[in-house]
């Protein structure tokens, strides 16, 4: 399960996806989010489902690093489709006691459903095709404005970045340990709930213990190359929008043209 959560990962490549400016990876990811949340029927949804698939294979990344994104979310996806199949209205399909199951339910349920994996597949295409470096310089240039406020835009940017970055490295390193105790014959898979916890305990010392060093030798890295903050520092590359990233933004507004005609002609399912 460990092996199989691919936040933070970078796969270098140079598909479309990969030469975007990434100020505008990031707009249109949550103009994206914004777009999932305005479709109220199948067909939107369709539409939405269509522009993710055809974003991915733009992406130039295998597609087995998707599935691996979602089989980490598959339980939270069951679990949130559960619940809604009993929220639905209309005649009960099936009722036990204050349980019942319509028709709406199961198309709300799948609706949701959808929903959740085109978000999933959608964030991890940003993360998979856009390097740490450009994501900090995107995220700075994006909260700019903030500067106005006295707020350390850099900083915030680079400890953001920074926490992405270390997520699979650190996973990396659960798995190592975990590997490690199994092999000293620590049992980690049997019992309950709270001998489960407790067999954690093992893993979860050396793990602190690891990540507290390499944060040390990253300050100290970072200080031995006189790092002092985002004041007066310059840029080797400079973020420019070409016609490519043009051309994305006209695609996400023929999208949302396109979400909001399904919308008007056709009937709401949820």
């Amino acid at each position: 399960m460990i092996r199989d959560i691919t936040l933070g990962q970078f796969v270098p490549g140079k598909g479309i996806i990969h030469r975007m400016d990434p100020r505008v990876k990031i707009l249109l990811l949550i103009a994206f989010i914004v777009f999932i949340f305005c479709t109220f029927n199948f067909v939107s949804l369709g539409v939405c489902a269509a522009a993710v698939l055809f974003v991915i294979f733009l992406s130039d990344v295998p597609f087995k690093l998707y599935l691996k994104s979602l089989k980490v979310i598959i339980l939270i996806i069951i679990i949130t489709s559960i619940l809604n199949i009993f929220y639905g209205s209309g005649t009960p399909i099936f009722e036990l006691g204050f349980l019942k199951i319509t028709l709406s339910g199961i198309y709300r349920a799948i609706f949701v459903s959808v929903r959740i994996i085109c978000l999933i597949l959608i964030s991890s295409c940003l993360t998979f095709t856009t390097s740490p470096t450009d994501l900090t310089d995107a995220i700075e240039r994006l909260m700019k404005p903030l500067k106005v406020f006295h707020i350390k835009v850099h900083e915030i940017a680079m400890m953001m970045t920074i926490a992405l970055r270390f997520v699979p490295t650190l996973l990396e390193e659960t798995d190592k340990i975990m590997s490690a105790q199994k092999a000293r014959g620590a049992d980690m898979e049997s019992g309950g709930i709270i001998k489960k916890i407790k067999a954690m305990t093992p893993v979860l010392i050396p793990l602190f213990v690891s990540a507290f060093r390499r944060a040390y030798e990253l300050a100290m890295a970072m200080e031995c190359r006189c790092y002092r903050g985002g004041n007066g520092r310059t840029r080797m590359k400079i973020l420019h929008m070409k016609p490519l990233d043009f051309g994305c933004v006209g695609f996400a507004a023929a999208l949302l043209a396109g979400i909001i005609v399904c919308n008007l002609i056709l009937p709401a399912v949820i």
